[in-house]
């Protein structure tokens, strides 16, 4: 019996469809109904509709413009105590249809840029709450990240000793500036204005604005806020892509092969310490079987770069390795407590 076949062929004559209708015909399990209705999801052929007992699964088309629009957007206020901005978006991944048949390019750019403006208010807002807006409509994916902390033109004013938020605006538009050089390379923000269509950071009484677009910065005057809003939109037809971004202003060497390729890491400045350097180093690697990190002249990394890489990007491509060469005793010992934390 072809199950995917008989599903669509049942939709055809009814407007909606649930597991538990496909079940009670064949009489095999829900666990064994339900991986097809999730590959037919998968392959954008069905919509699922709803949550727990009230979901349902309708053709996808045009002909369902009554699919309701919660699919394609969400809002949460989150609790910023031990919140992982990775858990959020596959979080939102489960639960909307946003990311659905999202070109790929378009996807990798919008998932890195949402995932750093959320590690950005989770680690320097010092917001007790952050809320967080995503939705996605005919011509392009946005969202927004709010929390009601210092605000980031103030805490650049203080932590930088600056007289104005004009001061602060502008050694933020010099790229690559943190507030904790010991935590974060400031990249998040720097790759982030360059990957979308806008990027908008509000602040006190100050908008800035990042348009790529037309290739230029604006800084406004807004009414006065608490804390720090942050909003990025990009069209679903742009031609942007993350791996060109990145290799634009990094000065990493790769050297490729069909299936291994040797990412050398060389001390340029900084030392390896942030997600975003990580995020930015694995980008687009997820293609080759073997990835090996070459730390020859490394003197040290951060927690949060190894976990970043032997952690969170190893459970997300559990079917990849990641190997390591030429990492001296501190660097090695940063690795393997990452590694240790995944098993």
């Amino acid at each position: 019996m072809n199950i995917e076949s008989l599903i669509i062929k049942r939709l055809r004559f009814k407007k909606r469809l649930t597991v538990a209708d496909i079940v009670k015909e064949t009489g095999f399990s829900r666990a064994y109904i339900h991986t097809f209705f999730q590959k037919l999801r998968d392959r954008g052929t069905l919509v699922l509709v709803g949550k727990a007992n009230n979901a349902h699964y309708i053709q996808a088309g045009k002909r369902n413009a009554h699919v309701p629009t919660s699919l394609y957007a969400i809002r949460r206020i989150l609790i910023n105590k031990n919140l992982s901005e990775d858990d959020v978006l596959q979080d939102i991944k489960k639960a909307t249809d946003i990311f659905l048949r999202a070109p790929k390019h378009i996807a990798d750019i919008t998932a890195y840029a949402f995932t750093e403006m959320l590690n950005n208010a989770i680690e320097h807002s010092r917001s007790k709450k952050i809320e967080i807006r995503f939705s996605r409509g005919v011509s392009a994916i946005r969202f927004d990240v709010i929390d009601w902390g210092v605000g980031i033109f103030s805490n650049i004013m203080k932590k930088k000793k600056l007289k104005n938020e004009l001061e602060a605006i502008q050694d933020l538009t010099k790229g690559k500036q943190t507030t904790a050089p010991k935590a974060h390379t400031g990249e998040g923000i720097f790759f982030t204005s360059k990957a979308g269509d806008t990027l908008t950071i509000r602040g006190s009484s100050k908008k800035l604005i990042f348009n790529t677009v037309l290739d230029d910065v604006f800084i406004k005057d807004a009414k006065h806020i608490r804390g720090t809003r942050v909003s990025f939109m990009i069209g679903l037809r742009s031609k942007k892509n993350l791996n060109t971004i990145f290799r634009a202003y990094s000065g990493s060497a790769f050297t490729f092969s069909k299936t291994k390729v040797t990412i050398k890491l060389f001390k340029i400045g900084t030392e390896y310490i942030s997600r975003s350097q990580a995020r930015r180093v694995m980008s687009g690697l997820d293609k080759f079987r073997t990835v090996v990190l070459d730390f020859k002249g490394v003197d040290t990394v951060g927690q949060a770069f190894t976990d970043e890489i032997f952690r969170v990007w190893k459970h997300a491509h559990p079917h990849k390795k990641i190997e390591y060469a030429h990492a001296n005793e501190n660097v090695a010992f940063m690795i393997k407590r990452s590694a240790v934390s995944l098993s």
